[in-house]
């Protein structure tokens, strides 16, 4: 059955850290709303959520994808480039015991979850201002016996590889060529966005879940035959979120 963790909108939301954006007033009501209806598009989608409670120690606690990286064999506990997330990682691990052996990221390595882009056997892992390269060989290292091959991609534009590149389903991969080393994925179809920031894009239920503030990136991919669904997330965007960000999917 495919779980999808998250966790709830704080009220100290709108003190999230903020990288590459410029800091504007967010309406953390309307955030948590945003949010809730998140989850219920996961769960309509054919998701068992699991919900957090809000944190407010935690400003960013809501992007659970950050503290954690989940494969069908092993979840790898990572420690985020921002110190001001690392603690989050307590609560996440204690959710994902009772589903995965669990394996942890030590200092001096950084690695968030956010760089992650898992295709099959293979994770492209974003050298980026949160995920160092002792991160990436950790990682590595913990996911060679299980087959998994790990390759670095430089990360130059965005926060994390997923705001610059994302897996969108079969064979295709949306990517901001401007944001990342796109060669990484000479493998793949690579679809460009229409708006900077649209390529972070979860593919869950054989449909693609899309902010829809990007209407012409939804267009392209619908135009490529890709089943889109575009979800209002546009003041959650005001933290540099995504739609990847904000959950851990995971078969169990």
């Amino acid at each position: 059955m495919l779980h999808a963790l998250t966790r709830q909108v704080g009220s100290t939301f709108a003190a999230c850290e903020l990288t590459f954006f410029d800091r504007q007033p967010i309406d953390v009501a309307r955030a948590m709303d945003q949010h809730r209806a998140y989850e219920a598009c996961l769960r309509e989608l054919g998701a068992k959520v699991i919900s957090l409670p809000a944190d407010p120690s935690f400003p960013d606690g809501v992007f659970v994808e950050d503290p954690a990286i989940i494969l069908d064999e092993v979840a790898i506990i990572t420690r985020p480039g921002a110190e001001s997330r690392r603690a989050e990682t307590v609560s996440i691990a204690q959710a994902l015991a009772p589903f995965r052996e669990l394996q942890h990221i030590h200092e001096p390595a950084t690695l968030e979850g956010g760089d992650v882009v898992h295709i099959g056997k293979v994770l492209y892992v974003g050298l980026s201002r949160r995920t160092n390269r002792e991160g990436i060989a950790q990682l590595s290292a913990f996911l060679q016996p299980f087959g998994y091959r790990v390759v670095p991609v430089e990360v130059h534009g965005c926060l994390h590889l997923k705001s610059g590149a994302c897996w969108a389903g079969s064979n295709v991969v949306l990517a901001n060529r401007q944001w990342i080393d796109a060669s990484a994925f000479h493998d793949f179809e690579i679809i460009d966005v229409a708006e900077p920031a649209a390529a972070d894009v979860l593919p869950i239920a054989g449909k693609l879940l899309v902010p829809a503030s990007f209407p012409r990136t939804c267009e392209i991919l619908e135009a490529h035959g890709i089943a889109v669904q575009p979800i209002d997330v546009s003041e959650l965007q005001k933290a540099e979120a995504g739609v990847t960000c904000m959950s851990l999917l995971f078969e169990a």
